[in-house]
């Protein structure tokens, strides 16, 4: 879908061809004289509209308005998150008579991250998945035009949130995808057309290159499956060679039936979303290739199943990880943070200014958090707070939860250096302290996504998060980001490449 900024007042948003204007109202509405601010004037007046976020009033053929339909929806402040509310309950009206294409117009002021949130709003609202839908229809919406009163003041905003709304759609697409059409050889597929973008560079290592490194965390999940595991390294330069790099890890495992220790049957093809970690790394890959920031990113994806058969992993074997550190496996279904550990082994090799992961890793935290907020884990209080503040400003928000040492007391082991449990209390905590034992001196964070990666129930979908809080920090890193002209159009999406909550 494309994306394109214009200047638009009511009265020139009135003569634009459309099959659906979108105007967007908020509290303290100023009317012209033109017929739009007549009609939206008239219909506040009447009690027929309200400003509040999420209200909306549908019309039809409004005289001396060029668009065929016209939706007139309340944005309360005007703020970001009242513009996503605003244009989230619009989510029928984009698919309803299918529409090509639509004007999302403000009808006041509007700031760069109300922009932005639009942006974000409308291609989540608009998205349809079909990849495994052969008769399907594709999404109806393939142009949508934001106006505003000065483009000139919001271009970056837009420019970032298209590129965004981009990577998002890609991790949604890979997310959605059942285990069968989204296998780790199918996630390095996906890592390789990344590649072919300005500046992205892709290594795939398969179970040989993978023991050489001394991965047996890694590997003794893989084990118990037919499908080889795949170590995906993506690398975006965009900085000096001189300039360490960030580090994402994401979380990929394809498909997680908890190994030996088997999970209820009940939900477990949510399963499928427990690579939501390994699809938002994709996703940003995506944004970065858009944008073209001046900086360095390293992305890390080890991508595998975890499944029962014969040769599978066994409560109480004991591995060797790659920094050396033995693990007794107590839980088989804890496989997320023994593929992470490897990862955030090897990721120290880059000499990082610092690593972040990604990953569906506890229920815990979904008890904690449910789906607001995604769970953060800091070893460090700068990074934490710069993450925190991107996840506000990307409307992607997360928490930070503790890590003090005394929760790490549980992982200890009669028969390794550590086990890879700890019991039910502070779950989400402990997982942390496991991975903790893996990052020595360099700032590290973690982000447990189990809450907020996907939705269950008839909304059932990945969610696209925390690529919008991942960019959005990447971006704050570097002071002068590569931005495209105003009103250059945007590159079509490529997003259609190609639980039992996890542990």
């Amino acid at each position: 879908m494309n994306f394109d900024l214009k200047a638009l007042t009511l009265s020139t948003a009135a003569t634009e061809k459309c099959d659906l204007l979108i105007v967007l109202v908020p509290d303290g509405f100023t009317a012209g004289s033109d017929a739009l601010s007549t009609l939206v004037a008239g219909a506040i007046k009447a009690g027929d509209l309200q400003t509040k976020a999420g209200k909306i009033l549908p019309c039809y053929q409004v005289p001396t308005v060029a668009a065929r339909r016209v939706v007139l929806a309340g944005i309360g402040d005007g703020l970001a998150a009242s513009v996503r509310q605003g244009v989230q309950a619009l989510a029928g009206t984009l698919s309803t008579g299918a529409p090509k294409r639509a004007v999302v117009c403000f009808a006041g002021p509007v700031e760069a991250s109300a922009v932005a949130a639009a942006v974000a709003a409308v291609s989540q609202a608009s998205y349809v998945y079909t990849a495994t839908k052969p008769k399907a229809e594709a999404r109806s919406l393939q142009r949508v035009l934001i106006g505003v009163a000065n483009p000139a003041s919001v271009a970056e905003a837009f420019h970032q949130s298209v590129a965004i709304a981009t990577g998002v759609e890609l991790a949604r697409e890979w997310g959605n995808r059942p285990g069968n059409h989204a296998t780790p050889t199918m996630l390095a597929n996906a890592a390789k057309e990344l590649a072919k973008q300005p500046n992205i560079q892709c290594k795939i290592m398969g179970p040989a290159e993978v023991n050489k490194l001394g991965m047996g965390a890694f590997m003794a999940v893989a084990q118990g499956t037919h499908e080889e595991l795949r170590f995906i390294e993506l690398r975006y330069n965009g900085a000096a060679k001189s300039q360490a790099p960030i580090v994402l890890v994401g979380k990929g495992i394809t498909f997680d039936s908890g190994g030996i220790s088997l999970k209820p049957g009940a939900e477990m093809d949510e399963m499928k979303f427990d690579m939501c970690g390994a699809a938002s790394v994709l996703g940003v890959f995506q944004a970065l290739g858009e944008l073209q920031p001046e900086i360095n990113v390293v992305g890390l994806i080890p991508a595998c199943e975890n499944l029962p058969d014969a040769r599978a992993v066994k409560p109480g074997d004991v591995v060797t990880s790659m920094s050396g550190q033995t693990i007794e496996i107590l839980n088989t279904d804890a496989e997320g943070r023994l593929i992470l550990c490897d990862a955030l082994t090897y990721a120290a090799r880059f000499k990082p200014t610092a690593i972040i992961d990604i990953a569906t890793l506890t229920g815990a935290c979904v008890i904690a958090l449910g789906s607001v907020r995604s769970g953060l884990f800091a070893t460090n209080d700068a990074l934490a707070q710069s993450l925190q503040t991107a996840g506000e400003a990307a409307q992607d928000l997360c928490w930070r939860l503790p890590l003090d040492d005394d929760y790490a007391e549980g992982l200890k082991s009669n028969f390794a250096d550590m086990a890879n449990v700890a019991g039910r209390p502070g779950g989400s905590i402990t997982a942390a302290k496991f991975l903790q034992k893996f990052v020595g001196s360099t700032p590290w964070a973690h982000l447990d996504i189990a809450g907020t990666a996907w939705k269950g129930g008839a909304a059932k979908g990945a969610t696209g998060r925390p690529v919008g809080l991942l960019v959005q920090y990447l971006l704050q890193q570097t002071s002068t980001p590569k931005a495209a002209a105003p009103a250059k159009p945007a590159r079509p999406s490529r997003a259609k490449a190609s639980t039992p909550r996890a542990a």
